[in-house]
């Protein structure tokens, strides 16, 4: 299998940033890892080998890329708004120096964009806010509302909320999307959505998927028996909707 590792100095973060490369022609997939999640655990999680066969043959070639969490979301402690401004310009991290990336490794012009838990919500997160780079969100048991806490899950942002977080919230803008490129290109857009049915994210989904309809955007919903929230359940997801 064709592996690349590279790493360069991010004018958006002003760090040091890494990333994997798999595979040598495909589909782009750009992957999100797990919540603090780093650059090479899609491969530690057996993901990668679960997909071998289709990153081989050059079905899908993915960009594993690296997490600034404890530096945004999870930094309690920096002030809230100071979060997700870090988050923010991790988007851009993304959309202005992995993407050109991406598409100077490989002209296949369909991307998909793919996480779990967390990178799930990043997955979904970035796709719905920048609908016209991708193709296609993969999204396995994510949450689509981080201000709220749920179960045993804290709200990330301790009761603070601006513009900011909003349109960085998918349960919350998209009920009050009204842009009509934006809705068509999301209505383009293959959407798989993965829950387990014990999973406290379960709401989460559900909720997404009615706003998602009530959009008239097509999108799949596949609710897992259990809790469906480890690698094991990630490793049989993906090789059904990847």
């Amino acid at each position: 299998m064709h592996r690349e590792y590279h790493k360069w100095f991010s004018p958006n973060l002003n760090r040091d940033m890494e990333l994997l490369i798999l595979g040598h022609a495909g589909a782009r997939v750009l992957v999100f890892p797990t919540r603090r999640g780093r650059f090479y655990e899609y491969e530690t999680l057996g993901l990668v080998d679960t997909l071998a066969d289709k990153i081989e043959n050059g079905w899908l070639q993915l960009y594993c890329v690296d997490s600034v969490d404890c530096e945004s979301i999870y930094n309690r402690s920096a002030h809230p708004h100071d979060r997700i401004r870090r988050h923010s310009q991790y988007e851009q991290y993304i959309i202005n120096e992995v993407l050109p990336l991406s598409r100077l490794k490989n002209s296949q012009p369909f991307m998909i964009s793919h996480g779990c838990s967390l990178g799930a919500y990043h997955a979904l997160n970035i796709a719905f806010r920048h609908p016209h780079c991708f193709g296609k969100v993969v999204a396995f048991s994510g949450r689509y509302n981080l201000s709220e806490p749920v179960a045993e899950f804290r709200g990330l942002f301790d009761d603070y909320y601006n513009e900011e977080i909003y349109f960085h919230s998918p349960n919350h803008f998209l009920p009050n999307l009204d842009d009509g490129t934006i809705l068509d290109s999301l209505r383009r857009m293959e959407i798989v959505l993965t829950i387990g049915d014990e999973d406290p994210f379960l709401g989460s989904n559900v909720t997404l998927s009615s706003g998602l309809n009530a959009k008239h955007i097509p999108h799949d919903l596949h609710v897992w028996g259990g809790r469906a929230h480890q690698s094991s359940d990630w490793q049989k997801m993906a090789q059904l909707y990847l």
